[in-house]
């Protein structure tokens, strides 16, 4: 293949930002058709370089930039995108209170000169895009009543209704379960056999090695190589993204002779779950995996009072309890990390302070009724220095964090209720394999001190890495126990796959 039948050629591109060299002479190509993944840990450069390629930041001097063969002098988001380059990020930049095809159709019916816009014709080619893909969807349901997988689905249809010949997607199943992201996936790759460059970023190593031919990594803004991934493993690929050994092993203990914190015993709600019971005793890390729809997640709601129960029983510390509200079940001693950070774990144009402290807010109050600001203070230094932070001024607004760091400072705000068990619902969803690996480091050291956790996960190597026990959850019900030590990741995917 010779450098004119590139996609996407970039030479020695480096950008600096008021003496801080973001990106330092990186070199990457991608092929037409190809499937290339961009890997690196969060602030390795990953975004500065799509905004460049995209013409939001300008390169510094002496970069190269060629796009199918043309070498870039000048370029801004407008040419970009009439290239045929398009971004698909995180957030979707997408409108729930439109319908399918006019957020498919989006920036046909804005672009350009003032015209008149035929609904009808943006509909057609709105289903022709997503015929397309192999994909069928309501055109006039509003984007709002979708799942985020199908928005995912309309966010790539929107691309390509602009004739899209290089893809950048950004950590596009971060919201996504496993089922979700196997119907993804297949999306992506009929994109590559119709002839479309794809830029697959993700922290998701697993489907990395999965979908894509080769890896690009990038630490601290410099090209560590481009790697064919057959043959590459997931322990190896962390390594490069973070120049140290990750763990790849178990670390199960035997907590069987400890106190019992939380029993469950014959819980129901009806649609979601039946007779599950259970026990997680002092210091245990215990797993619970599954499919979509298991009701993993609604079992945790249950358990922190988000939902009432049909039938059963719990108890915290042989106490028989029934929360009624989240603030019942933070007073009983018992923390929730959602599976999701965005909207439910954090508020993220308040400060990293306030977030903090918000569930603990009522335990900081001075004589007055007021919050009292020395011990507010206090409290955020200790679980800032306890969970190692990473942040410039406690006062910045929490979205100023990398995932992994808002991750810690959902963490700090639940472990300032000091509890008794600690509820963690998919605890890294959208944080790179190196923030993960310190998270569950922090996981570890809390259940040493006599934390009870449950650790949720569809990630099997997560909780068969770092839980003392696994359960397997399947529509609804506890369908076994499994020893971490006398089971295989490989074992555990055929029963949960099966």
């Amino acid at each position: 293949m010779t450098e004119h039948s590139l996609a996407l050629r970039l030479s020695g591109v480096s950008k600096t930002f008021g003496g801080v060299r973001a990106l330092n002479a990186v070199d990457f190509e991608v092929r037409p058709g190809e499937v290339h993944c961009l890997a690196g840990e969060n602030g390795c450069g990953k975004s500065t370089l799509i905004k460049i390629v995209t013409g939001v930041y300008a390169p510094d001097p002496g970069s190269t930039i060629e796009v199918f063969g043309e070498v870039q002098t000048q370029t801004n988001p407008r040419k970009s995108r009439a290239q045929g380059i398009a971004v698909i990020w995180q957030d979707l930049a997408l409108f729930p209170h439109m319908t399918v095809a006019e957020n498919i159709g989006f920036d046909e019916m804005v672009g350009g000169c003032p015209r008149l816009i035929s609904r009808r014709s943006v509909r057609a080619r709105a289903a022709d895009v997503l015929n397309r893909l192999g994909v069928v969807l309501d055109l006039d349901m509003p984007l709002g009543a979708l799942p985020i997988a199908q928005r995912q689905i309309v966010a790539i249809a929107r691309a390509l209704m602009g004739e899209a010949r290089l893809v950048f997607m950004d950590e596009p199943t971060a919201s996504l379960t496993q089922s979700e992201t196997d119907g993804l996936l297949e999306v992506v790759r009929t994109l590559s056999a119709q002839g479309v460059a794809i830029v697959f970023v993700s922290h998701r190593l697993a489907e990395v090695l999965d979908i894509s031919e080769r890896v690009t990594v990038v630490r601290d803004g410099t090209l560590v190589g481009v790697f064919p991934t057959e043959g590459m493993t997931q322990a190896r690929l962390g390594e490069l993204m973070t120049g140290a050994t990750l763990q790849s092993e178990v670390s199960a203990r035997d907590q069987s002779t400890a106190a019992p914190v939380l029993e469950l015993q014959d819980l129901t709600r009806a649609g979601e779950f039946e007779e599950v019971s259970l026990t997680i005793r002092k210091g245990e890390i215990l797993g619970l995996t599954g499919l979509i729809g298991a009701g993993r997640t609604e079992l945790a709601h249950a358990i922190i009072g988000m939902s009432r129960l049909n039938s059963g029983k719990m108890f915290l510390d042989g106490q028989m309890i029934q929360p009624a509200s989240i603030r019942d079940a933070i007073k009983l001693g018992i923390a929730y990390v959602s599976e999701d950070r965005l909207s439910l774990g954090l508020i993220q144009p308040q400060s990293i302070a306030d977030n903090t402290v918000m569930a603990v807010i009522d335990r900081l109050e001075d004589h007055t009724g007021l919050l009292n600001p020395a011990k507010s203070s206090s409290l955020v230094k200790k679980w800032i220095t306890d969970l190692a932070i990473k942040t410039g001024n406690p006062s910045d607004p929490v979205s100023t964090l990398s995932g992994g760091n808002q991750q810690r400072v959902v963490l700090a705000k639940w472990l300032a209720t000091e509890p008794k068990l600690l509820i963690l619902d998919s605890p890294t969803v959208g944080v790179d394999v190196g923030a993960r690996a310190g998270i569950f480091r922090i996981v570890r050291q809390l259940a040493e001190q006599g934390l009870a956790i449950l650790l949720i996960s569809d990630e099997i190597t997560e909780v068969l890495y770092n839980a003392d026990r696994v359960l397997h959850m399947a529509h609804g019900r506890i369908t076994e126990e499994v020893n971490p030590s006398e089971t295989s990741v490989e074992e555990l995917e055929a029963k949960i796959y099966a």
